[in-house]
């Protein structure tokens, strides 16, 4: 695919990916943020779309994994964003941003999945979705680091099959 074709393509579904940026942010302004970096991203790792492939799923997916990202990130540096006219990052660690995410059933659905996995599989995930490494999580459980690796990896497996009616059918 050429970059001119690219291009087109990415304009024609950057409509299609507007509500589900509201969907995830809940603010106007936010969601055209992630759309930018959606798009961004997309244009960056061009190379890395197969021809053949479904693009509207492959931009869902950065999408999806652009905002987790950064809500993470938020979350781990416990800040927010002041809007007077200086407009400083403040630290407050008694301060939780949420967006009302965690409002929706398909959150609920995930946390009972999660709920549901053997804490031999849970605790390593947990820890590694929280923003731990591997190494970390190996050291602070006295595991080897392929245990960490392959109770993750199996907690994921059983997470996707749980939560499988989630699944986008494009």
């Amino acid at each position: 695919m050429t970059t001119l074709e690219f291009s087109y393509s990415l304009e024609k579904l950057s409509k299609s990916l507007k509500p589900f940026a509201l969907k995830l942010t809940r603010d106007m302004d936010d969601a055209n943020d992630l759309m930018q970096d959606t798009i961004v991203k997309a244009f960056t790792n061009k190379d890395k779309f197969t021809d053949g492939t479904n693009l509207k799923a492959w931009l869902y997916t950065i999408m999806k994994n652009t905002f987790i990202t950064n809500y993470q990130r938020m979350v781990r540096r416990g800040t927010f964003v002041d809007t007077t006219d200086n407009l400083h990052y403040l630290n407050s660690g008694d301060t939780l941003i949420e967006n009302g995410a965690f409002g929706d059933f398909t959150m609920e659905d995930a946390t009972k999945a999660i709920d549901n996995l053997d804490d031999v599989y849970k605790i390593p995930f947990m820890m590694h979705f929280k923003g731990f490494k591997y190494h970390e999580i190996a050291d602070k459980l006295e595991i080897p680091i392929g245990t960490v690796k392959n109770r993750i990896h199996i907690a994921r497996k059983v997470l996707k099959e749980d939560l499988s009616v989630y699944r986008h059918k494009n």
